[in-house]
């Protein structure tokens, strides 16, 4: 597990700008390959496959605790085998370090 993994998110109201790129791929970098830049640069997703329907809902009800637990919503879809999550901070329209906290505690799931 990440350092990132062990950080908890902080309340977001918005008043503050959005990560730059330059420090939004410091935290990208310290979180699993898999998760790509998304919305032109303004959030992070990554794509999961699973053998069967129900570890996708067993996984998709975990990053529901996660989102739960941090008060950090991601948006997921998900289908038969698999799962799309994404991140963004609605609050400053962009990333925040929360988005990159959140992903390295998905990706702590699958380690």
């Amino acid at each position: 597990m990440t350092d990132l993994a062990q950080k908890r998110c902080r309340p977001c109201e918005g008043g503050v700008p959005a990560l730059d790129l330059a420090a939004a791929t410091k935290l990208k970098d310290q979180i699993d390959r898999r998760w790509k830049w998304a919305r032109e640069g303004q959030a992070i997703e990554a794509g999961f496959e699973f053998d069967n329907y129900y570890q996708v809902t067993a996984f998709v009800n975990a990053v529901a605790w996660i989102a739960h637990t941090t008060d950090h919503h991601p948006d997921i879809s998900f289908g038969y085998k698999t799962c799309t999550v994404s991140y963004w901070t609605h609050a400053v329209n962009g990333l925040s370090e929360n988005d990159f906290i959140c992903a390295a505690k998905i990706d702590a799931l699958l380690a």
